[in-house]
C-alpha cells in the first residue's frame, strides 16, 4: 500500500488562476477604504481660474484704463456741479434775486478748464425778474468766453463774461396777473403792437374796453408800451373813445330804437346841429317836429341809422344833459366815462420796465410780441459778475 502524501490545502484563488498566484498580496485589499474628497485644493485636483487669468495682458490693461477714466469723469463731473453751484449763489447775492438762477457750465473736461481760469460757455436762467409793475417771466442768456477770478475751483469770486447774448420774456399771463386792471387780456396783434380786451369799472358799471399798445425802447436799458384805438363800450348803448377827434357814437341797435319812437327822433331834431350833422335842414327838421308823417319819413331813411350812429354825441350830451335822458341813456354814466380823459385810462393798460441797475453792462435790442408774451433781445460784452479781481 502506497503511502499517502498529506494534501495542501490551496488558497482558492489559485484554483481559479487568481493573477496574483505569486503570492503577492493586493495593496487594495490591504489599504482601508475611504470616501473620495472633492475638495479644491488637494493634490490631484486643478484650481480653476478666475474668468480674466486667460485675458490678454492688453485687455486687463484696458480695463484697468476704462475704470479710471471712469473715475476722472465722475471726479470732474462732481467738481463741475459744485462751481454751478456756486455761481448760482454768486449771481443770486449780486442780483438780488428771490430765487437762485439755473447755471449750465458746458464743455469737457471742466477741469481743465478750471486750471486754466477761463471756460468755454455758460448758460444762466432767471426766472420771475422783478420789472418795477411787472415780473418778466424769464432770462436767459448764454455767456462765452468766461475769465473766472479766485482761488479755484474751491473759491469762484467773481467772472468776467467776454460775450453774452440772451433774451427777456415779458409774458401776457404775468401781465394779465399783476397790471392794475386785472380784468383786462392781452394778446398779441401784430410783432410790434399788443391788444387789451376786457372791463372797467366806470360810474358804477362794468365798461367793455379795447385798446392796442405799440411797444418801443426807451434807450437800450428799458422797454414801454403807448397806447391808443382805446374804446369804452357802453353795453347795448354807445361807443367811447377818448382822445382828439374821438368821441362818443350810438351802438346800432340804440339808434334803430331811437328811428323807431317819434318822441326821441323828436328830441333829436330839437337840437339843430345834431339835426344838421344827421343831413337835415333847419326847414326839414322844423317839420319834422310839426308834421308826424315828415318824421317818419326822414327817419325811416336807409340812411338815417348809420349817420345817426356816426354822430359824435359829446358836444350833444355836455351843452344838452336833458337830451341824453331823453334818448333813453343814463346821463350820469355817459358823464362819467366822457371824464375820462386818455391818460387815466392809458396809466391802466400801460406798463414799462427797465433793466435792473446792477446789469447795467447789458443793452436791450431787438422787441417783438409773440403768442406768449413779448420778448426782448440782450447783449453785453466784458461784463464783470462778482468780485474781478484776484486778491
Amino acid at each position: 500500500m502506497t503511502d499517502t502524501q498529506p494534501l495542501t490545502v490551496l488558497p482558492l484563488r489559485l484554483l481559479h488562476g487568481d493573477p496574483d498566484e505569486a503570492g503577492v498580496e493586493n495593496d487594495a485589499e490591504d489599504e482601508p477604504w475611504s470616501p473620495p474628497n472633492h475638495r479644491r485644493g488637494k493634490r490631484g485636483h486643478r484650481r480653476r481660474r478666475g474668468p480674466l487669468a486667460a485675458a490678454p495682458r492688453a485687455v486687463k490693461l484696458l480695463i484697468a484704463l476704462s475704470l479710471c477714466a471712469g473715475i476722472l469723469v465722475l471726479g470732474d463731473r462732481c467738481a463741475q456741479m459744485y462751481a454751478e453751484k456756486k455761481a448760482q449763489q454768486t449771481l443770486q447775492k449780486e442780483l438780488h434775486l428771490a430765487a437762485a438762477p439755473q447755471v449750465d457750465i458746458h464743455g469737457f473736461p471742466f477741469l481743465t478748464q478750471v486750471l486754466e481760469k477761463r471756460l468755454q460757455r455758460v448758460d444762466v436762467t432767471v426766472p420771475h425778474v422783478a420789472a418795477q409793475r411787472l415780473s418778466l417771466a424769464k432770462v436767459h442768456a448764454s455767456s462765452r468766453d468766461i475769465q473766472l477770478t479766485g482761488n479755484l475751483p474751491s473759491d469762484i469770486r467773481g467772472a468776467v463774461i467776454g460775450d453774452l447774448d440772451g433774451d427777456v420774456l415779458l409774458s401776457f399771463d404775468d401781465m394779465n396777473r399783476e397790471l392794475a386792471a386785472s380784468q383786462v387780456i392781452f394778446s398779441r396783434r401784430t410783432d410790434h403792437t399788443i391788444g387789451a380786451d376786457g372791463k372797467l369799472s366806470v360810474g358804477g358799471q362794468e365798461l367793455r374796453v379795447r385798446a392796442q399798445a405799440q411797444l418801443r425802447l426807451n434807450g437800450s436799458r428799458g422797454l414801454s408800451t403807448e397806447v391808443d384805438d382805446m374804446s369804452l363800450d357802453v353795453p347795448g348803448i354807445a361807443t367811447y373813445r377818448p382822445g382828439k377827434g374821438r368821441g362818443l357814437t350810438l351802438h346800432r341797435e340804440t339808434a334803430e330804437r331811437i328811428s323807431r319812437d317819434a318822441a326821441r327822433a323828436k328830441a333829436l331834431f330839437s337840437v339843430p346841429a345834431l339835426a344838421e350833422r344827421l343831413g337835415v335842414s333847419p326847414q326839414d327838421a322844423a317839420a319834422a317836429l310839426r308834421n308826424e308823417e315828415k318824421l317818419h319819413r326822414l327817419t325811416g331813411a336807409p340812411r338815417f341809422v348809420e349817420r345817426l350812429m356816426h354822430v359824435n354825441l359829446i358836444d350833444a350830451a355836455m351843452d344838452n344833459p336833458w337830451l341824453l335822458k331823453k334818448l333813453g341813456i343814463d346821463p350820469k354814466l355817459i358823464g362819467s366815462v366822457i371824464r375820462m380823459r386818455p391818460p387815466e385810462l392809458s396809466d391802466r393798460l400801460s406798463f414799462a420796465f427797465s433793466l435792473p441797475k446792477e446789469a447795467r453792462e447789458l443793452q436791450l435790442r431787438d422787441v417783438r410780441v409773440e403768442k406768449d408774451g413779448i420778448r426782448a433781445t440782450l447783449k453785453g460784452m466784458e461784463l464783470p459778475v462778482g468780485r474781478t479781481e484776484n486778491k
